[in-house]
Protein backbone atom coordinates (compact mmCIF):
# COMPACT_ATOMS: atom_id res chain seq x y z
CA UNK A 1 0.00 0.00 0.00
CA UNK A 2 1.96 3.09 -1.25
CA UNK A 3 1.49 6.07 1.22
CA UNK A 4 -0.90 8.77 0.30
CA UNK A 5 1.53 11.86 -0.93
CA UNK A 6 -1.08 14.40 0.07
CA UNK A 7 -1.05 13.64 3.46
CA UNK A 8 0.85 15.62 5.83
CA UNK A 9 2.87 14.31 9.23
CA UNK A 10 1.34 14.45 12.65
CA UNK A 11 1.74 17.99 13.99
CA UNK A 12 4.83 18.15 15.97
CA UNK A 13 5.76 15.40 15.65
CA UNK A 14 9.38 14.43 14.28
CA UNK A 15 9.85 12.09 11.50
CA UNK A 16 13.26 11.02 11.42
CA UNK A 17 13.01 10.81 15.75
CA UNK A 18 9.93 8.60 15.02
CA UNK A 19 11.95 5.77 13.04
CA UNK A 20 14.91 5.93 15.36
CA UNK A 21 12.87 4.75 18.35
CA UNK A 22 10.77 2.63 16.32
CA UNK A 23 14.47 1.26 15.37
CA UNK A 24 16.04 1.48 18.71
CA UNK A 25 17.27 -2.83 19.84
CA UNK A 26 14.84 -3.97 22.71
CA UNK A 27 16.17 -6.59 25.04
CA UNK A 28 11.76 -6.76 26.20
CA UNK A 29 8.36 -5.33 25.58
CA UNK A 30 8.45 -1.90 27.66
CA UNK A 31 5.99 -3.29 30.93
CA UNK A 32 3.69 -0.98 30.51
CA UNK A 33 2.92 -1.90 26.60
CA UNK A 34 2.09 -5.73 28.13
CA UNK A 35 -0.07 -3.97 30.86
CA UNK A 36 -2.31 -2.29 28.17
CA UNK A 37 -2.42 -5.63 26.00
CA UNK A 38 -3.75 -7.60 28.57
CA UNK A 39 -6.40 -4.83 29.24
CA UNK A 40 -7.28 -5.24 25.55
CA UNK A 41 -7.37 -9.44 25.26
CA UNK A 42 -10.35 -8.59 27.93
CA UNK A 43 -12.38 -6.21 25.09
CA UNK A 44 -11.98 -9.36 23.29
CA UNK A 45 -15.22 -10.62 25.62
CA UNK A 46 -16.89 -8.00 23.73
CA UNK A 47 -17.16 -10.21 20.15
CA UNK A 48 -19.62 -12.75 19.46
CA UNK A 49 -17.58 -14.64 17.57
CA UNK A 50 -13.79 -15.13 17.79
CA UNK A 51 -11.67 -14.51 14.70
CA UNK A 52 -10.30 -17.12 12.79
CA UNK A 53 -7.23 -15.61 11.78
CA UNK A 54 -5.08 -12.61 13.47
CA UNK A 55 -2.61 -10.49 12.53
CA UNK A 56 -0.18 -9.12 15.22
CA UNK A 57 1.38 -5.95 14.73
CA UNK A 58 5.36 -5.23 16.02
CA UNK A 59 4.74 -7.95 18.41
CA UNK A 60 8.23 -7.02 20.05
CA UNK A 61 6.63 -2.96 20.49
CA UNK A 62 3.56 -3.92 21.63
CA UNK A 63 3.87 -6.56 23.73
CA UNK A 64 5.25 -10.09 23.42
CA UNK A 65 4.03 -11.92 26.13
CA UNK A 66 0.69 -10.48 24.62
CA UNK A 67 1.03 -12.51 21.72
CA UNK A 68 1.18 -15.68 24.25
CA UNK A 69 -2.44 -14.37 25.92
CA UNK A 70 -3.64 -14.18 22.16
CA UNK A 71 -2.96 -17.52 21.29
CA UNK A 72 -4.16 -18.78 24.32
CA UNK A 73 -7.44 -16.45 24.31
CA UNK A 74 -7.77 -18.38 20.64
CA UNK A 75 -6.37 -21.04 20.30
CA UNK A 76 -8.07 -22.54 16.70
CA UNK A 77 -6.93 -19.26 15.10
CA UNK A 78 -4.48 -19.00 12.52
CA UNK A 79 -1.79 -16.37 13.85
CA UNK A 80 0.64 -14.08 11.76
CA UNK A 81 3.03 -11.46 12.47
CA UNK A 82 4.01 -8.06 11.17
CA UNK A 83 7.99 -7.75 11.67
CA UNK A 84 8.66 -4.97 9.88
CA UNK A 85 11.75 -3.57 11.76
CA UNK A 86 15.23 -4.70 11.44
CA UNK A 87 15.94 -4.61 15.43
CA UNK A 88 12.47 -6.39 16.00
CA UNK A 89 13.37 -9.08 13.58
CA UNK A 90 16.76 -9.48 14.96
CA UNK A 91 15.36 -9.53 18.79
CA UNK A 92 12.49 -12.12 17.38
CA UNK A 93 15.41 -14.22 15.56
CA UNK A 94 17.20 -14.59 18.88
CA UNK A 95 14.22 -15.46 21.02
CA UNK A 96 13.79 -18.70 18.61
CA UNK A 97 17.01 -19.96 19.92
CA UNK A 98 17.07 -22.87 22.72
CA UNK A 99 19.43 -20.83 25.07
CA UNK A 100 16.89 -17.71 25.20
CA UNK A 101 16.08 -16.28 28.11
CA UNK A 102 12.56 -15.87 27.07
CA UNK A 103 10.97 -18.02 24.80
CA UNK A 104 8.19 -16.62 21.94
CA UNK A 105 4.72 -18.25 22.45
CA UNK A 106 5.44 -18.23 18.42
CA UNK A 107 8.14 -20.40 17.67
CA UNK A 108 7.06 -23.53 19.91
CA UNK A 109 6.47 -26.36 17.46
CA UNK A 110 3.23 -26.60 15.90
CA UNK A 111 2.59 -23.30 16.68
CA UNK A 112 4.85 -20.52 14.95
CA UNK A 113 2.89 -17.36 13.69
CA UNK A 114 3.52 -16.73 9.53
CA UNK A 115 5.04 -13.64 9.24
CA UNK A 116 2.41 -11.33 6.99
CA UNK A 117 3.09 -9.86 3.51
CA UNK A 118 0.71 -7.85 1.06
CA UNK A 119 -1.49 -10.65 0.69
CA UNK A 120 -1.99 -11.50 4.41
CA UNK A 121 -5.89 -11.29 5.04
CA UNK A 122 -7.22 -11.99 8.43
CA UNK A 123 -10.47 -11.84 10.91
CA UNK A 124 -8.67 -9.47 13.60
CA UNK A 125 -5.64 -7.09 13.41
CA UNK A 126 -4.36 -6.68 16.73
CA UNK A 127 -2.37 -3.22 16.77
CA UNK A 128 -0.79 -2.42 20.55
CA UNK A 129 0.53 0.91 21.32
CA UNK A 130 1.51 1.80 17.68
CA UNK A 131 -0.08 4.78 16.63
CA UNK A 132 0.95 7.91 18.81
CA UNK A 133 3.65 7.49 17.27
CA UNK A 134 3.05 6.71 13.93
CA UNK A 135 4.08 9.96 11.29
CA UNK A 136 1.06 9.58 9.06
CA UNK A 137 -1.36 7.57 11.46
CA UNK A 138 -3.98 7.46 8.39
CA UNK A 139 -1.49 5.90 5.62
CA UNK A 140 -1.04 3.21 8.71
CA UNK A 141 -4.17 3.21 9.08
CA UNK A 142 -5.35 2.24 5.23
CA UNK A 143 -2.84 -0.59 5.70
CA UNK A 144 -4.15 -2.09 8.70
CA UNK A 145 -7.57 -1.88 6.53
CA UNK A 146 -5.62 -3.78 3.21
CA UNK A 147 -5.40 -7.08 5.63
CA UNK A 148 -8.62 -7.24 7.07
CA UNK A 149 -11.14 -10.23 5.52
CA UNK A 150 -14.67 -8.15 4.92
CA UNK A 151 -16.30 -8.37 8.48
CA UNK A 152 -13.09 -8.44 10.07
CA UNK A 153 -12.29 -6.05 13.06
CA UNK A 154 -9.09 -3.72 13.95
CA UNK A 155 -8.37 -3.82 17.86
CA UNK A 156 -5.84 -0.99 18.87
CA UNK A 157 -4.35 1.22 21.40
CA UNK A 158 -2.44 4.73 22.12
CA UNK A 159 -1.62 7.20 24.12
CA UNK A 160 -3.91 9.97 24.30
CA UNK A 161 -3.29 13.25 25.01
CA UNK A 162 -3.74 13.39 28.68
CA UNK A 163 -0.69 11.52 29.32
CA UNK A 164 2.26 13.03 31.32
CA UNK A 165 0.35 16.04 32.25
CA UNK A 166 2.20 16.41 35.85
CA UNK A 167 5.87 16.51 33.44
CA UNK A 168 4.23 18.88 30.77
CA UNK A 169 3.23 21.10 33.70
CA UNK A 170 7.00 21.33 35.19
CA UNK A 171 8.44 22.08 31.25
CA UNK A 172 5.81 24.80 31.14
CA UNK A 173 6.46 26.08 34.44
CA UNK A 174 10.61 25.88 34.23
CA UNK A 175 10.04 28.09 30.42
CA UNK A 176 11.41 24.86 28.67
CA UNK A 177 10.09 23.04 25.60
CA UNK A 178 7.39 20.40 25.59
CA UNK A 179 8.84 17.04 26.74
CA UNK A 180 6.75 15.20 24.16
CA UNK A 181 4.36 15.38 21.08
CA UNK A 182 0.80 16.29 21.10
CA UNK A 183 -1.33 13.02 21.35
CA UNK A 184 -4.15 12.61 19.06
CA UNK A 185 -7.50 12.95 21.07
CA UNK A 186 -9.86 9.66 20.59
CA UNK A 187 -12.68 11.29 18.61
CA UNK A 188 -9.64 12.48 16.23
CA UNK A 189 -9.04 8.96 15.61
CA UNK A 190 -12.83 7.90 15.13
CA UNK A 191 -12.88 10.21 12.71
CA UNK A 192 -9.82 9.15 10.78
CA UNK A 193 -10.96 5.36 11.18
CA UNK A 194 -14.07 6.34 9.10
CA UNK A 195 -11.95 8.24 6.48
CA UNK A 196 -9.82 5.37 6.25
CA UNK A 197 -12.36 3.30 5.19
CA UNK A 198 -13.76 1.32 8.63
CA UNK A 199 -16.94 1.41 9.73
CA UNK A 200 -18.84 1.24 13.48
CA UNK A 201 -15.66 2.67 15.22
CA UNK A 202 -15.73 2.24 18.72
CA UNK A 203 -13.34 4.43 21.40
CA UNK A 204 -12.90 4.04 25.06
CA UNK A 205 -10.25 5.52 27.41
CA UNK A 206 -8.95 4.98 30.40
CA UNK A 207 -6.09 6.45 32.83
CA UNK A 208 -3.34 4.88 34.43
CA UNK A 209 -1.57 6.32 37.18
CA UNK A 210 1.86 5.54 37.94
CA UNK A 211 4.22 6.76 41.25
CA UNK A 212 7.72 6.92 41.70
CA UNK A 213 9.87 7.09 44.89
CA UNK A 214 12.13 9.36 43.14
CA UNK A 215 12.13 11.62 39.81
CA UNK A 216 15.46 9.80 38.77
CA UNK A 217 13.21 6.36 38.94
CA UNK A 218 10.51 8.30 36.50
CA UNK A 219 12.64 9.45 33.95
CA UNK A 220 14.77 5.74 33.64
CA UNK A 221 11.44 4.41 33.18
CA UNK A 222 10.70 6.40 31.01
CA UNK A 223 13.52 5.61 28.21
CA UNK A 224 11.78 2.62 28.62
CA UNK A 225 8.39 3.45 26.99
CA UNK A 226 9.68 6.01 24.35
CA UNK A 227 11.23 9.17 23.58
CA UNK A 228 10.61 13.12 23.37
CA UNK A 229 9.30 13.29 19.39
CA UNK A 230 8.60 16.82 19.68
CA UNK A 231 10.17 18.84 16.47
CA UNK A 232 10.60 21.60 19.17
CA UNK A 233 12.53 19.76 21.68
CA UNK A 234 16.36 20.74 22.71
CA UNK A 235 18.31 20.28 19.19
CA UNK A 236 21.48 19.44 21.12
CA UNK A 237 23.38 16.71 23.04
CA UNK A 238 22.15 17.18 27.13
CA UNK A 239 24.98 16.85 29.57
CA UNK A 240 24.87 15.35 33.02
CA UNK A 241 23.45 19.30 34.51
CA UNK A 242 20.44 18.90 32.64
CA UNK A 243 19.60 15.53 34.19
CA UNK A 244 20.47 17.06 37.53
CA UNK A 245 18.66 20.39 36.82
CA UNK A 246 15.40 18.01 35.48
CA UNK A 247 15.21 15.76 38.19
CA UNK A 248 15.49 18.55 40.80
CA UNK A 249 12.72 20.80 38.76
CA UNK A 250 10.42 17.20 39.01
CA UNK A 251 11.48 16.95 42.40
CA UNK A 252 10.18 20.39 43.50
CA UNK A 253 7.19 21.06 41.15
CA UNK A 254 5.91 17.65 40.28
CA UNK A 255 2.32 16.73 41.62
CA UNK A 256 2.72 14.18 44.19
CA UNK A 257 0.39 11.33 45.51
CA UNK A 258 -1.30 11.06 48.88
CA UNK A 259 1.50 9.10 50.03
CA UNK A 260 4.30 11.60 48.66
CA UNK A 261 5.40 9.81 45.87
CA UNK A 262 5.45 11.41 42.48
CA UNK A 263 2.56 10.98 40.10
CA UNK A 264 2.42 10.48 36.46
CA UNK A 265 -0.52 9.93 33.98
CA UNK A 266 -1.33 7.77 30.78
CA UNK A 267 -4.21 8.31 29.03
CA UNK A 268 -4.67 5.12 27.14
CA UNK A 269 -6.82 5.06 24.04
CA UNK A 270 -8.57 2.12 23.13
CA UNK A 271 -10.16 1.36 19.96
CA UNK A 272 -11.74 -1.59 17.30
CA UNK A 273 -13.61 -0.80 14.19
CA UNK A 274 -14.91 -3.33 11.06
CA UNK A 275 -14.15 -3.67 7.94
CA UNK A 276 -17.23 -3.48 5.58
CA UNK A 277 -18.48 -4.24 2.16
CA UNK A 278 -17.70 -2.09 -0.15
CA UNK A 279 -20.75 -0.18 -1.23
CA UNK A 280 -21.83 -0.09 -5.09
CA UNK A 281 -21.09 3.40 -6.48
CA UNK A 282 -23.65 5.14 -6.79
CA UNK A 283 -24.41 7.24 -10.70
CA UNK A 284 -24.98 11.36 -9.97
CA UNK A 285 -27.43 10.62 -13.11
CA UNK A 286 -30.81 8.82 -13.41
CA UNK A 287 -32.22 7.22 -16.80
CA UNK A 288 -36.06 7.64 -17.10
CA UNK A 289 -37.92 7.02 -19.96
CA UNK A 290 -40.38 9.24 -21.93
CA UNK A 291 -43.39 7.13 -21.04
CA UNK A 292 -42.31 7.33 -17.59
CA UNK A 293 -42.05 10.79 -17.42
CA UNK A 294 -45.27 11.18 -18.53
CA UNK A 295 -46.56 9.36 -16.16
CA UNK A 296 -45.27 10.71 -13.81
CA UNK A 297 -46.88 14.17 -15.34
CA UNK A 298 -50.14 12.96 -14.96
CA UNK A 299 -50.08 11.65 -11.39
CA UNK A 300 -48.77 14.93 -10.61
CA UNK A 301 -51.75 16.89 -11.99
CA UNK A 302 -54.58 14.16 -10.65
Amino acid sequence: MNPNPDEVPVPGLDVTASSRWANLPRVASPWLHEEVARRMVERLDWFRAPPASWLHWEPVLGGMEAHGLLKARLPGARSHVEIAREASRSLLEAGAQPSSWWRLPWSRQGSRAVPSDAETRVGMLWANMQLHHAPQPQTLLRRWHHHLDVGGFLMFSCLGPDTLTELRAVYAQQGWPVPTHSFTDMHDWGDMLVGCGFAEPVMDMERIVLTYSSAAAMLDELRGFGRNLSDGRFPALRGRGWRQALEQAIERHGVRADDGRLRLTFEIIYGHAFKAAPREPRSDTQSVSVDEMRAMLRARRT
